[in-house]
């Protein structure tokens, strides 16, 4: 297993940063998790409001403690909204399901952590999560 370092967590941040903005994005927060769910790096750009932080967190959060990125249980809440509402209540609030929460994994296949992105559609938060990732050499999303 790789370790998530903080030289590729810095890479994820600033590659995503630099990727939101050529496409012109609303401004972004960035946080990068360990798979402890430890904070390694963030970022907010000027701008993003201050929830922003928070929020991406929460994807990244949820992306690690579902196993999944948050792409894919933002669909599964639509087809049984109490029981994501009830993980939600449980986890105090620290978890969405919105795209946007991308797990890390090394080339072996391992999750080594989890990168949130906020502010812009969940789509295109998930798009710089996973650009971040791939500029450190590691594998997000397909």
């Amino acid at each position: 297993m790789t370790a998530l370092t903080f030289a590729a967590a810095q890479t994820i941040v600033a590659t995503a940063h630099d990727h939101a903005r050529t496409q012109n994005l609303k401004p972004l927060a960035f946080v990068v998790l360990d798979a402890g769910g430890h904070l390694v790096a963030a970022g907010r750009e000027d701008g993003a409001t201050f929830f922003r932080t928070e929020i991406a967190k929460a994807k990244a959060t949820c992306a690690l403690g579902m196993g999944v990125d948050t792409a894919v249980t933002a669909e599964r809440a639509k087809g049984n909204p109490t029981f994501y509402a009830g993980i939600v209540t449980t986890l105090g609030g620290d978890v969405v399901f919105s795209p946007g929460g991308v797990l890390i994994h090394d080339a072996d296949g391992v999750v080594i952590g989890a990168v949130g992105v906020s502010g812009d559609t969940g789509e295109a938060d998930a798009a710089c999560a996973n650009v971040g990732i791939k500029a450190a050499g590691l594998i997000g999303s397909n």
